[in-house]
């Protein structure tokens, strides 16, 4: 009865591998690990990239809705427009302290056709997004991506005088 039990059970003695396979999954590991690391290092700057995107856009809004209420307030240069009722000083100063964005260079165009009430004020925020990432720097061209975001609003006051 040993005998017959010993053959349909089968003992298998782990297989030795060839010394050529010795490492192998330790390089394996090396090479996806420097990709995946890539990879994830350029999902978190397209993410930091769509952050800054939302901030400008907030910013872009914030400095429309104020010049729909008072479209003469457009730069500081105006007396009665000093800070911080103007539409730039609403817009370097919408998002909080210590955001990504380097308010000082932020590039703003304020559009209007005429400043009375009915007609739309389009105001464009840009900013060069600087990317740290190198690959993804070499997929779009260049280390700094610009950053474009815009904001329509209807006038809803007269400009004073």
């Amino acid at each position: 009865m040993r005998n017959s039990l010993k053959s349909l059970v089968r003992f298998s003695h782990p297989r030795r591998r060839p010394s050529g396979e010795r490492g192998q999954s330790l390089v394996e590991f090396a090479v996806m690990g420097v990709f995946l690391t890539v990879l994830l290092m350029g999902v978190a700057d397209l993410g930091r990239a769509y952050f800054t995107y939302l901030a400008l856009k907030d910013a872009a809004a914030e400095g429309a809705y104020f010049g729909a209420v008072y479209p003469a307030c457009t730069s500081a240069s105006d007396p009665e427009c000093a800070s911080p009722n103007n539409v730039e000083y609403r817009i370097k100063n919408s998002a909080p302290q210590g955001s990504l964005v380097d308010w000082s260079t932020v590039g703003i165009d304020l559009e209007a056709a005429t400043l009375t009430p009915g007609d739309s004020l389009t105001v464009t925020v840009t900013y060069q997004y600087p990317l740290i990432t190198p690959l993804v720097g070499t997929i779009v061209g260049s280390q700094n991506l610009t950053l474009r975001a815009e904001s329509v609003a209807v006038i809803v006051s007269e400009a004073m005088p």
